[in-house]
């Protein structure tokens, strides 16, 4: 654990007004010894989550991503029913593509809450709390009388859906150190483009079955309702200073003597404080950390792409190609594989190079830019395969040629997502939520706003065109990796929030 330990073991805060969670580990009393009735977590303590059992963590990692599956999946389910909601209550087509962009608008509302109030009140009470919720939400979605209702429901199902986007991340901060976090990451971010992958797949087969549109819905509330329960009666508590107020508490039933405490517990800050905390925090760090602002450009106009495709892959298939909407959901499937494709690489040649790293680095920490070596690779590959898609996109192209850019484009997604949500939580650590939290408002901006335009945008200029435009963005937007391998330790060494504290050595991305 020497990778996480001795990071937050000397984390000092550099701004006074921001409370950086450094509140689990022990402070200096007034004489300069270790204050004998502040409760910290003891060796090998099987309430610390970075000590709990392989299988244990492992349980944890894959339950969190399968509630971000759900939310991600729940965002791109009834772009396959547009067709049959556009029938039953006459809207037109931008009004239906809003079906599909509000629920993604909401993730910019929820994470302002979810990730600030889950380092206040802990992960586990907003999980309970915003799952009962969105779950609530897809059955107002399926039991719709109008236009205005489904809108209404899909928007505030996409704010208490967003929970996972934040927290989920910062669950993985909690029970993994530095050298395990990459192999449980890799398996986690395959879920924020595996599920809008899939969700066309599902509601193009309702339309083509003669099934209602409501069952997309009914669907989904299964499947919110079934993670519900798993996380009332499997998905404990990890976040430490939480863990920490519980053991105090424990202590000071058990001697009777209420001297004991928790560092968390010192904080007395007013009601109108906290809301302010839980509010403007994610953005404090968002436009306080240079380095943050350039990652959250890059991803968000990724992800706003996966969520372009949702358009552009039904005019070049469906319309051009003549495939049924069942078969227009399946062309999505490249994308996930693609995915997969990228976890082999990571787990066979870039995960046991990163391990070999945090040997190399020992007692220290791996400098977080050893994390962004995929993404120096992926940025290319991701540019490429617009190119790919757009050339090969003509009606007289077999249609396999341009399905099959989705590989390409779904290893990269998945080798870019995987190398900067592990940058953002190495270089943030206990605000991870928060960063994570800001990152993901700026991304669903991106993914609500792009399918607004994207239907114009290939009608007008063509698909080949089109893609051309996105690539040639790609393109623009590849070297921030780049230029944070150079220029990161620099920029951390002047950060409010960043737990380095000077300039590492030179990063070296070939560890071995």
């Amino acid at each position: 654990m020497s990778g996480s330990v001795s990071r937050t073991s000397t984390i000092v805060s550099r701004d006074q007004n921001e409370e950086v969670h450094h509140e689990a580990y022990p402070e200096p009393n007034e004489k300069g010894g270790v204050d004998p009735f502040l409760v910290k977590f003891d060796e090998n303590d099987p309430q610390n989550p970075k000590t709990w059992s392989l299988w244990r963590k492992w349980y944890i990692t894959v339950a969190g991503g399968l509630l971000l599956l759900n939310a991600t999946f729940a965002s791109s389910a009834p772009s396959g029913v547009i067709v049959q909601l556009i029938e039953e209550f006459g809207m037109g087509r931008e009004v239906a593509t809003l079906a599909i962009s509000l629920f993604v608008a909401g993730y910019c509302v929820g994470p302002l809450v979810w990730g600030p109030m889950s380092e206040q009140y802990g992960r586990r009470p907003v999980f309970l709390v915003a799952f009962l919720f969105y779950t609530g939400f897809q059955v107002g979605c399926a039991l719709s009388p109008n236009t205005g209702a489904i809108l209404v429901f899909r928007l505030l199902g996409g704010m208490f859906a967003a929970a996972p986007l934040t927290n989920s991340g910062a669950i993985l901060s909690d029970i993994w150190d530095a050298k395990q976090r990459g192999k449980a990451m890799a398996f986690f971010t395959i879920a924020p483009f595996a599920g809008p992958a899939i969700g066309p797949t599902v509601g193009g087969y309702i339309t083509v079955a003669g099934v209602s549109w409501r069952w997309v819905f009914w669907i989904l509330t299964i499947y919110a309702g079934a993670c519900w329960v798993q996380i009332l009666l499997t998905i404990p508590e990890t976040y430490e200073p939480m863990l920490l107020v519980k053991k105090a508490r424990q202590r000071r039933k058990e001697t009777g003597d209420e001297r004991y405490y928790a560092q968390f517990e010192k904080q007395k800050t007013t009601i109108a404080k906290k809301i302010e905390r839980i509010l403007a925090r994610p953005f404090r760090v968002l436009f306080r950390e240079p380095m943050l602002i350039a990652i959250t450009l890059y991803m968000s106009f990724i992800y706003g792409c996966i969520y372009l495709l949702f358009e552009a892959y039904p005019i070049v298939f469906t319309q051009d190609h003549g495939l049924n909407y069942g078969a227009s959901g399946l062309v999505f499937l490249p994308i996930p594989i693609g995915g997969t494709l990228a976890i082999v690489c990571y787990l066979l040649y870039y995960n046991p190079r990163y391990e070999r790293a945090v040997d190399k680095y020992a007692p220290a920490p791996v400098p977080p830019e050893a994390r962004l070596e995929m993404a120096m690779l992926a940025g290319p590959i991701f540019a490429a395969s617009f190119f790919w898609f757009g050339w090969t996109s003509y009606p007289s192209i077999n249609y396999w040629a341009p399905l099959m850019s989705g590989l390409p484009l779904g290893f990269s997604i998945e080798l870019i997502f995987l190398s900067l949500f592990n940058y953002i939580i190495d270089a943030y650590l206990f605000v991870a939520a928060s960063a994570l939290a800001a990152n993901t408002v700026v991304r669903s901006l991106f993914g609500a706003g792009f399918p607004l335009f994207a239907t114009q945008m290939y009608e007008t200029l063509n698909p080949r065109w089109a893609s051309t435009l996105l690539g040639l963005i790609s393109v623009l937007l590849m070297p921030i990796p780049f230029v944070l391998i150079k220029f990161g330790p620099k920029i951390r060494a002047r950060s409010h929030y960043s737990p380095t504290a000077k300039p590492p050595e030179k990063i070296n991305v070939s560890p071995a």
